[in-house]
Parts: C-alpha cells; sequence; structure tokens
C-alpha cells in the first residue's frame, strides 16, 4: 500500500512538472506582450539585441502595458490581411473536406464495392505520406493546372487529406447495423439513411474533422511556404516570423491573437474530439 501511494505521488510530481514545462513558453508570450519596450530589452535584449549580460525571466512585468495590442489591433493592417488569409485557408480546406470526407466515408464504411480494400489500402498509404515526399509532385500538378501562387494552391491538396476519411470511416462503422435495416423497412433510400441517421451520428467524428483540420491549417508552414509567393497572400504562420524581426513587443501580441481562434475552436468542441478520436481506433 506505502509503496502504492509512494508511486502515485511521483507521478504527480513527475505530472506536475512536465505540465509547467509545456505551459512557460505560453505564460512566457503573454507575460512578454505586456512588457514595454525598454523592459522587453532589459529581459531578453541579449537574445533579441545586442545587449550585453543575460537573459532575465519575469513571471510578472515590471510596468504592463498594452500598449503592443493597441498598436497591433489599431496601426497594423498587414497582420490583419494575414489573418484574413489563414481563415481563407483554413476554413476553405475544412469546408472542402467536409464536402469530400463525409460522403467518401459513409460509402467505404457501408457499402460493399469491388476495389474497397485496395483502396482503402491507398489511403492509408497516402495517410503516413509525409508532405515532404508529395511537395514535387503536387507542385508540378499545380502549375500545370495554373493554380500556383493562388489560394486554392493550399486549399485543394488539404481538401484530399486522408486524415478526415480515415477518421469518418471508423465514426461510421460504428452506426449498428439494426438502425439501418429499421431505416430501409420503413422505406428510407441510401440518400435519406445517410442524411438523417449517418450524419446526426456521426457527428462527434464530424466535429473532431473540422477541429483537427482547422488546427492544422490554421498553422501551416510548409504548403503556404511551397505554394505561395505574393506576400499579400502569405498567412499568419508566414508573417509572424517577419513581425520579429521588427517590433518584437507587437509580434509577442501578435502570437497571442494568433492563439485565439484556436484555442476556443479547440475549447469548444473538445468532448467532439475526443470521442472523434477515440472512434478512429482501427480503420
Amino acid at each position: 500500500m506505502r509503496k502504492g501511494k509512494a508511486g502515485d505521488v511521483l507521478l504527480r510530481i513527475i505530472l506536475a512538472v512536465l505540465l509547467v514545462i509545456m505551459i512557460m513558453p505560453l505564460v512566457m508570450l503573454c507575460t512578454n506582450s505586456l512588457m514595454g519596450k525598454q523592459e522587453l530589452l532589459e529581459s531578453f535584449g541579449s537574445v533579441l539585441s545586442d545587449y550585453a549580460g543575460m537573459a532575465e525571466f519575469r513571471l510578472f512585468p515590471r510596468y504592463p502595458t498594452m500598449r503592443a495590442y493597441v498598436r497591433l489591433l489599431l496601426d497594423t493592417p498587414e497582420y490583419f490581411a494575414a489573418f484574413w488569409n489563414s481563415a481563407i485557408l483554413a476554413g476553405g480546406v475544412v469546408a472542402g473536406q467536409i464536402f469530400t470526407a463525409v460522403p467518401a466515408a459513409w460509402a467505404l464504411a457501408r457499402f460493399d464495392f469491388p476495389g474497397k480494400a485496395a483502396l482503402k489500402f491507398l489511403y492509408m498509404l497516402l495517410l503516413i505520406l509525409p508532405f515532404q515526399v508529395t511537395m514535387v509532385s503536387g507542385y508540378l500538378v499545380l502549375d500545370t493546372l495554373k493554380l500556383l501562387d493562388t489560394y486554392w494552391a493550399v486549399i485543394l491538396p488539404g481538401i484530399f487529406s486522408a486524415l478526415p476519411l480515415f477518421i469518418l470511416s471508423k465514426s461510421f462503422s460504428a452506426i449498428p447495423k439494426e438502425v439501418i435495416e429499421a431505416a430501409k423497412i420503413d422505406g428510407a433510400g441510401d440518400f435519406g439513411i445517410f442524411v438523417k441517421i449517418g450524419v446526426p451520428l456521426g457527428m462527434p467524428g464530424i466535429s473532431s474533422v473540422v477541429i483537427l483540420g482547422f488546427l492544422e491549417y490554421w498553422n501551416a508552414v510548409e504548403q503556404p511556404l511551397t505554394f505561395l509567393k505574393t506576400e499579400t497572400l502569405k498567412p499568419l504562420s508566414l508573417y509572424l516570423p517577419v513581425m520579429i524581426k521588427g517590433e518584437v513587443q507587437t509580434a509577442f501580441a501578435a502570437s497571442i491573437v494568433t492563439l485565439l481562434p484556436a484555442v476556443l475552436l479547440f475549447f469548444c468542441g473538445q468532448d467532439s474530439l475526443e470521442k472523434g478520436i477515440g472512434a478512429s481506433g482501427s480503420f
């Protein structure tokens, strides 16, 4: 009993230490965004500039100010342009994934047809391939279609990602056959069953696809960096590093504001995300 309690205490201590390590960058980000320019240089001048001495971490700023947020929200139109670009890219990918992956996953989960096993294997293969492997072929296809340096260069490949199909297929497979058979006895057609039974019962999986897709493309770096060249089309993930080279104080505030949509979406759909991921244990 004592050994078991001691093990629990040790585990709690380890988890607490890991939690502090994980949230420390976020705490530093919030603290630095409330610092004035001079205080920020005094604390991190040796890292951010040519100041001598060691970097100093402060849990709370000595003279907190909202000047960085005021400048960001009132005097930085470039940030809002990048914010809008990120919203278009992430929103377009998520909408396209729902439009294509939901019916495709329903077909894979509920219908038998020739080549179904091979198609599942192909999607599993695409799931494990990183972007770097398909980058050149994707670039050539987009160049042929004259879509490079447009929003569609990022949105179109993201729409046909294999991960949404992987999650939704298992969610739809979990629907009891008895429910489908009862609906057919009542005279419902395949489309009616899909709309009135499949979509409502598969909503946890759909919600998880929306959240994961938004988080992935809201923070995407490689795809926009590869396919977008015009500065006015680049999203926040490429704009924030440029801000750091200019005004560091405003860059910290911009990072906080950039986090808000993803954090709010995650907390609003956390339960659905857990259920959707839990239902996708196998394919």
